[in-house]
């Protein structure tokens, strides 16, 4: 994709990735991705960012269509993780920039991933501000979004926020703005990135959030380092949805997701189903068998419940489940009320197993785990659709 001029000399230079289905261990359902990268003209030829090495090529041959790569003054590297900095080394090369500014993490880690001996790098932070001419680049860490090193850069005269992964979505295709791509889409992928990338950061969010508004910036463009860009109205909407999903708040909205080996689980997430519905929540079945972790936890950020069923494999848990789990709890989804089940033949340790996972994320767990000898018949049945209604209440008394 060629590049693309946001306003007056300041250019989206990144590259489209169509081909991207695992980003950081999860799916891009199948959206493939961008690696953005942002080039201002001014006195100071600024470049901010870079994109995964394999892409160095398309991403020189961007510049080139607006400057002669060697006459770019200064790289900023808002982000060092390896799809932002991976064509550093050979851009820094070709390019020979004056100065390399990064936060003081990202110093460290620049050091430890590359060889930077020669490189003038100029360490940054929160409140240092950078003249390239009739343009100021002001700095402001953030910290553990999602890195040590993160940070955004202001540009008051144009307007501008660039914040590396913060507000990015997985969405690959010729389209560059917000107001470009059909919304619904938007939103779901806005969603699916903050869901299995950003949720275990969501303090730290609420926070840098409270801190842009706090200093008042001027923002007409916020450009994040994956996805479209948003521009006029669309940087409040970016802004408030992540203030939503950061905020976690719980709907009447229920996950029930679950392995099975002969069905008999399968049965069960039904009828916990049934009693779920039967309390008037929204109900996602999603048998791991067809959905991912990814898939899952796109459904759980905004879920009130998450019902979680195995049979008993091994004395423990399905392969399926077990990562899920581990998957889930290092994304750390708060305001959840859990439930566990599952069938068993000779042990039956999965549904506890399950429960002490839930209950160690902080979930409130309103009902024991249940287990079922084999296959599950009716009387077995109705005390799942039990289970159901009792979270379903639990759910409705948390959400309020």
């Amino acid at each position: 994709m060629q590049p693309v001029e946001i306003t007056k000399d300041v250019h989206w230079v990144g590259v489209v990735d169509w081909d991207c289905r695992d980003f950081h261990g999860y799916s891009t359902s199948p959206r493939g991705t961008t690696y953005n990268a942002y080039l201002i003209k001014d006195e100071k030829i600024t470049l901010f960012d870079t994109v995964k090495s394999e892409f160095t090529g398309n991403l020189l041959c961007n510049i080139a269509h607006i400057v002669k790569p060697g006459d770019i003054d200064y790289i900023v590297v808002n982000h060092v993780e390896m799809d932002h900095s991976g064509a550093l080394p050979e851009i820094v090369a070709k390019v020979k920039p004056e100065k390399i500014f990064c936060s003081p993490m990202g110093e460290r880690a620049l050091k430890l991933h590359f060889d930077v001996t020669g490189w003038p790098i100029q360490v940054v932070a929160t409140g240092d501000s950078v003249k390239i001419g009739r343009r100021t680049l002001n700095f402001l860490e953030t910290r553990m979004l999602h890195w040590p090193d993160s940070m955004a850069t202001h540009i008051p005269e144009d307007r501008i926020l660039i914040t590396n992964d913060a507000f990015g979505q997985n969405i690959a295709g010729s389209e560059r703005f917000a107001d470009e791509v059909d919304r619904f889409e938007l939103d779901r992928q806005m969603v699916r990135y903050y869901a299995n990338i950003v949720l275990p950061f969501s303090p730290i969010t609420l926070k840098v959030i409270e801190k842009i508004e706090s200093l008042n910036l001027a923002i007409d463009y916020l450009l994040p380092d994956h996805g479209v860009m948003f521009r006029g109205p669309d940087v409040a909407y970016a802004i408030d949805s992540y203030k939503s999903l950061a905020a976690q708040k719980p709907t009447k909205k229920a996950v029930v997701v679950y392995d099975t080996m002969w069905h008999s689980t399968e049965k069960m997430a039904h009828a916990i189903a049934d009693g779920l519905l039967s309390e008037g929540l929204s109900v996602k079945i999603m048998n791991l068998h067809v959905f991912d972790h990814s898939d899952v936890m796109e459904e759980v950020q905004n879920a009130g419940a998450v019902v979680v069923g195995s049979p008993t494999h091994n004395n423990g848990i399905m392969p399926r489940v077990a990562d899920l789990l581990t998957y889930m709890k290092g994304l750390k989804p708060q305001n959840k009320v859990g439930g566990a089940f599952g069938s068993y033949g000779w042990s039956g340790e999965a549904a506890k197993a399950i429960g002490e996972w839930l209950a160690a994320m902080g979930m409130d767990m309103p009902v024991e785990p249940l287990r079922t000898l084999y296959i599950p018949r009716h009387e077995d049945l109705a005390k799942y659709v039990e289970m159901g209604r009792t979270i379903g209440r639990a759910v409705a008394a948390k959400v309020g």
